[in-house]
Formats: C-alpha cells, structure tokens, sequence
C-alpha cells in the first residue's frame, strides 16, 4: 500500500475523534443539576448517536462531581469536561474502533483516547 494511501482505519480514528472533540465542546458549559443529569447524558447520547460512523454510545456524568460544584442559591452548575465519561463504537468501511473519554487525575485533564481497533 503506498504510504499516502488512506485507509478505513485511518477514517474511523479521524470520524470518532471528530464526535468526541464535537461532544466536548458543544456541551461543556451546560447547565446540570442532580434533577437534570440523566436527561442530558441521555440528551448528548441521542445528539451523537445520529452522526454518521456511530455504532453506539454511553455517556455518563460523574454525579459526585456535579453535586460538589453546585451553586448553593441556585441548584445547579456548569457541565465541565472532567465530569463526563464517553464511550463510543465507530465504524467506517470494514473497520470497528472503541474511543473513549474520562478524566484522568494524573493528567487532571478529560483524556480522550482510542481503547481498540479491531
């Protein structure tokens, strides 16, 4: 194969990396409280579940860190990166990736990586 050749792996890698990058920014800065978590998890699910190349997705958002930041007038605080947890399985041509994104305290940053090719 010619090295400017590119291929499904190289696709599915870009496509996934595209929804995770998307999902960041389009939904940090979002207003979450307890009440409302599981409509927004369900909520940037659905959002990214329609774009092309997403086999599936689960997203999660880290209850303990929403309740400590809570405005205590209010109820509610700002979404922040480090509180989600995504997983996703893209699929483009013949090839299948996992990614994922969750905060990583070492770093103290919401890595996104890829977990698998296959």
């Amino acid at each position: 194969m010619a090295e400017n050749t590119i291929t499904d792996r190289d696709n599915v890698f870009f496509e996934a990396g595209i929804k995770l990058g998307a999902l960041y920014h389009q939904f940090t800065g979002s207003p979450v409280s307890l009440r409302t978590v599981e409509s927004l998890e369900t909520a940037i699910a659905q959002s990214i579940s329609v774009q092309p190349c997403v086999e599936k997705i689960t997203v999660s958002i880290d209850r303990d860190m929403v309740r400590s930041k809570l405005n205590d007038e209010f109820g509610y605080c700002e979404l922040e990166g480090r509180m989600l947890n995504v997983q996703i399985d893209a699929k483009y041509g013949s090839v299948r990736a996992h990614v994922s994104m969750e905060f990583n305290k070492e770093l103290d940053y919401p890595l996104m990586k890829i977990d698998k090719v296959y």
